[in-house]
């Protein structure tokens, strides 16, 4: 079996740390991979690669090196998210952000950080309400790939990309509820036997606003990409492609962004919800 031959932005992409921090200003390391392979990005955008990562990147592209661009933040030692066990209210609004599922944890109990897995992103800090999250430094004086290998780099790009089929999963699952709840519910109308011409109208105008509703989805579903899967290789997007064609021949689709409770795709289902 031959392999696929790489692409500059897939070598770009091995030469990161996969922390997909956004640091760079993309929506993580695949996306700044496909810029500087486009040439719309400068090689001295990532803070946790620091020299060392843009020594590397600027050998692949050929160009001088570069300090680390300080507007993106500064080469430090790798930190490890910590939550504050007797301020943590349970909102999983860390666990939702966090890129590579190191934070566990149920709805209104204690959240906690895989360490193992944490790669130090710091995203799940701005979304903490009551502030219990801190990123502790873990690797004293080294920094940038002094302080982060190969094999973390590895493990973190897998945990990345196990998310985002998880994404596609949840959404196709919450799909299918949703189309299986509308039909049930035209079926249960369409079962109703109207005593007067009133009732027979009110309930025509219910199945055709049921019947809209599920043609307005259907056609948004297929004008809208799921949400959080940009950019995906190539084994991921063929899950993507494979359940927007099983939608499609279902002829049913959910409101694209959001579930019949007002639960973002990929959001865990069991978070408290909007009223």
């Amino acid at each position: 079996m031959t392999a696929t031959p790489q692409t500059l932005a897939d070598r770009l992409e091995a030469l990161l740390p996969q922390t997909q921090c956004t640091k760079c200003g993309f929506n993580g390391c695949r996306p700044y991979a496909e810029a500087m392979a486009a040439g719309e990005a400068a090689c001295n955008r990532c803070p946790p690669g620091g020299d060392e990562g843009i020594r590397r990147l600027s050998a692949l592209l050929g160009t001088p090196q570069q300090p680390l661009d300080p507007e993106r933040g500064r080469e430090q030692a790798r930190a490890e998210a910590v939550i504050d066990e007797t301020l943590c209210i349970g909102c999983t609004l860390c666990i939702q952000a966090c890129p590579v599922d190191a934070i566990v944890g149920a709805p209104k109990q204690m959240h906690t950080v895989l360490a193992d897995w944490c790669t130090g992103c710091d995203l799940c800090v701005a979304p903490c309400p009551v502030d219990c999250i801190a990123m502790v430094p873990v690797t004293g004086e080294r920094t940038g790939w002094a302080a982060w290998s190969q094999a973390q780099a590895d493990q973190a790009h897998a945990r990345y990309l196990a998310r985002r089929s998880r994404l596609v999963r949840e959404r196709e699952e919450n799909d299918a509820r949703l189309a299986a709840k509308a039909a049930a519910k035209l079926e249960a109308l369409q079962a109703e036997t109207a005593q007067s011409e009133e009732e027979r109208a009110a309930q025509a105008r219910k199945q055709a606003i049921i019947q809209a509703a599920i043609e307005r989805a259907r056609v948004k579903q297929q004008a809208v990409k799921p949400r959080n899967t940009e950019n995906v290789p190539a084994a991921v997007q063929a899950q993507i492609d494979a359940a927007e064609a099983r939608r499609a021949k279902a002829g049913l689709g959910a409101t694209p962004g959001q579930d019949d409770a007002g639960t973002a795709p990929g959001a865990n289902p069991d978070a408290p919800r909007k009223p």
